[in-house]
């Protein structure tokens, strides 16, 4: 038996629980909903930059758990993908032999607070008061824990089981459990549910472990050969209060070598800390991370709708390491979980503001695979390093022959070295620029110079898609080519910072470059393009992030391609980018309205969260969101990245707002 400093630790209040708000609350921390079981259901994801748990309309349970950095086949194109992982904390939980399931409970509310990712669940089954809480753990990348606490209102039976499911993902599973007891220790006991499977061609092996922490002892039972569980019965009283917590871990090879180990002591250590430590330190790491953050005066609908974009951005990221998201970050298998442009373009400059130590890992895990990215660029009979289209564990071209993006999407190798030079902007760090920024910067001007096609003194770059994907084997895109001139031009630039000769043809190339126009003076999209419709923007690109066109043109530009982009099928960013322009050319009223219609139309029910379309059904779409961000950064609250550093010129804002406060995260995460 435990020992009675381990025995029912009171977790009456739930730790860092929230009290459950009302529908339409105005509190901007806390998003809330009440769950019926006929209404539309999107789940909000807590997760610690390694970890996904997406919430699930039944108690105790989560929609989908997704491990970062794990990859195999499995599923689309004969590439590597994210993996449903087995969730350590799922729970079935019954009273008087009636499972409490959604459709049996009523004044059911599910919320999540922002402040830190705590999910929490509160309802009334049959007059019992339950309510649960879990959290990814955010100082414990591998860690989760939940909370729950029933009071019956009258006698009854109580059932608890700890679930371990394995997905259709894992395969050749052990399942095992045991009890562990220590000899320095005596008195206490853990008793462990562990699963050890296989990613789909063995390449992974993925663990979780976990332990329900009661003063009674759990039955081990395995119904099948894809399931096993620990159970604990025993009998409530009438007005008897109970509080338990289940902790678990979820770990990999692509983390450790020795995973089975790890998870367990994971849990060893999670088990015997004190909760409400775990909790303070849980808290205390969010808290650091909104040192980065954005406050708006004057409409509490927007400021609630940006602090759910900003938690997404940092739940989806780490501040250590070597880390990029997926633009679906890990709300669930989206995209497969591959890395594209959408992190340096749309996510990772909202970051090299609000908190640059995570923008730094982001731009890191390009670093880590230049050397696949120089093989990926000999490969094509290039020089330099070529970074694929989608990206994963190895940093090898991941995106399915059947799309022709990964062989023709060649901007994204611009787009890593554009965010590589910001980051240096935004930091001044000239350690970083020298060891890290440069060597991406000169391979990729390497790999620009040797792409390029000269004629009649102009330089060419044929046969690409265009970040317009609808335009496919075109020559000279704008974006493209603009992303590839600033490629050119801060890689001299970065050389001359370092004391370094740069190639005198990168600023040739440069300066070179094509970019055609219509009669009328509109830039156009690439050679050939008639007027066509398009998918997302491109042109409107040059002045935002590549500053390469000047207000008027941006704004001839911005008229004559906002019409060409379908109101629907067209993903989120295309208008955040309409309204940097609008806000910096000073159509401040026009700005908010391409803001709010970037991401409103896409929120779906019930917590609001985004999705990549107007009706999607795929959130969390985390391109948008950076997009979003950037529109108030950039847009409305003046800030610009320049040679000199990080400066702020006039706010610019819309007349229901108030005031505007850009916090930024100075410390060192």
């Amino acid at each position: 038996m435990m020992n009675k400093r381990n025995k029912f630790r009171a977790l009456i209040i739930l730790l860092g629980m929230v009290a459950a708000q009302p529908l339409g609350a105005s509190d901007d921390w806390v998003v809330s909903a009440e769950i019926k079981p006929d209404t539309p259901y999107f789940g909000i994801t807590s997760a610690n930059g390694t970890i996904g748990m997406v919430s699930s309309r039944e108690p105790f349970q989560c929609s989908e758990v997704v491990l970062s950095d794990v990859y195999d086949m499995f599923g689309r194109g004969r590439v590597s993908n994210f993996l449903p992982q087995v969730n350590p904390v799922h729970l079935e939980i019954s009273l008087d032999g009636s499972r409490i399931t959604a459709s049996k409970v009523k004044d059911y509310v599910q919320q999540m607070d922002l402040s830190d990712g705590s999910f929490t669940g509160k309802m009334d089954f049959r007059g019992h008061q339950v309510s649960y809480t879990y959290r990814a753990l955010r100082q414990l990348p591998n860690a989760v824990m939940m909370e729950v606490q029933i009071t019956a209102s009258g006698k009854c039976a109580l059932r608890i089981d700890n679930i371990h499911s394995l997905p259709a993902s894992l395969h050749d599973a052990s399942m095992t459990a045991r009890t562990l007891t220590f000899h320095h220790k005596p008195g206490t006991r853990i008793d462990l549910l562990t699963t050890s499977s296989l990613s789909p061609t063995g390449k992974v092996r993925c663990v979780t472990s976990s332990a329900i922490l009661t003063d009674t002892v759990p039955v081990h039972l395995q119904p099948d050969m894809d399931k096993h569980l620990y159970r604990i019965e025993r009998t409530m009283e009438a007005g008897e209060t109970l509080s338990f917590r289940v902790v678990g871990a979820l770990i990999s090879t692509a983390q450790v070598s020795d995973p089975l180990n790890q998870a367990e002591r994971i849990v060893t250590y999670t088990a015997l800390q004190d909760p409400d430590e775990l909790v303070r330190r849980h808290k205390e790491a969010w808290r650091q991370l909104w040192k980065g953050d954005i406050r708006i005066g004057g409409d509490e609908t927007i400021q609630r709708e940006v602090r759910t974009m900003l938690y997404h951005l940092y739940a989806f990221n780490r501040t250590s390491g070597s880390f990029s998201p997926s633009p679906m970050g890990l709300s669930g298998l989206g995209y497969n979980g591959h890395v594209f442009w959408d992190t340096e373009i749309f996510m990772t400059p909202t970051l090299q503001v609000l908190n640059p130590m995570m923008a730094r890992s982001n731009i890191q895990y390009r670093f880590d695979r230049l050397s696949e990215a120089r093989r990926n660029a000999a490969s094509w009979g290039y020089l330099g390093a070529m970074f694929p289209w989608e990206s994963a564990d190895s940093g090898a071209e991941e995106c399915p022959v059947t799309s022709l993006s990964g062989t023709f999407q060649h901007h994204v190798t611009a787009d890593v070295a554009i965010a590589a030079w910001n980051y240096f902007r935004a930091t001044q760090d000239r350690d970083w620029l020298r060891e890290t920024g440069w060597p991406i910067l000169r391979e990729t001007a390497k790999f620009w110079a040797s792409r390029v096609e000269e004629q009649d003194g102009k330089y060419h770059i044929r046969n690409v898609m265009a970040a317009d994907e609808w335009a496919l084997n075109v020559d000279d895109d704008a974006y493209t080519n603009g992303a590839a001139r600033r490629n050119l031009e801060y890689a001299a630039a970065a050389a001359k910072v370092l004391g370094i000769q740069a190639p005198a043809e990168w600023n040739t190339i440069a300066g070179a470059l094509v970019q055609e126009s219509f009669e009328g003076g509109v830039t156009r999209e690439h050679a050939t393009y008639d007027g066509a419709e398009i998918k997302q923007g491109d042109v409107v690109l040059l002045y935002w992030p590549l500053g390469l066109t000047d207000g008027p043109q941006a704004l001839r530009d911005l008229a004559y391609y906002q019409q060409k982009v379908p109101k629907k099928g067209t993903p989120a960013m295309t208008k955040c980018i309409n309204s940097i322009i609008c806000s910096r050319e000073g159509r401040t009223e026009e700005a908010l309205r391409w803001f709010t219609d970037s991401y409103r139309p896409n929120l779906r029910p019930p917590f609001g969260v985004m999705a990549e379309f107007e009706g999607g059904t795929n959130p969390y779409f985390l391109t948008g969101a950076g997009g979003a961000l950037q529109a108030i950064i950039f847009g409305f609250g003046g800030y610009d990245l320049t040679d000199e550093g990080l400066v702020c010129r006039e706010q610019k804002l819309p007349r229901s707002w108030t005031s505007l406060e850009i916090i930024r995260n100075r410390q060192e995460n």
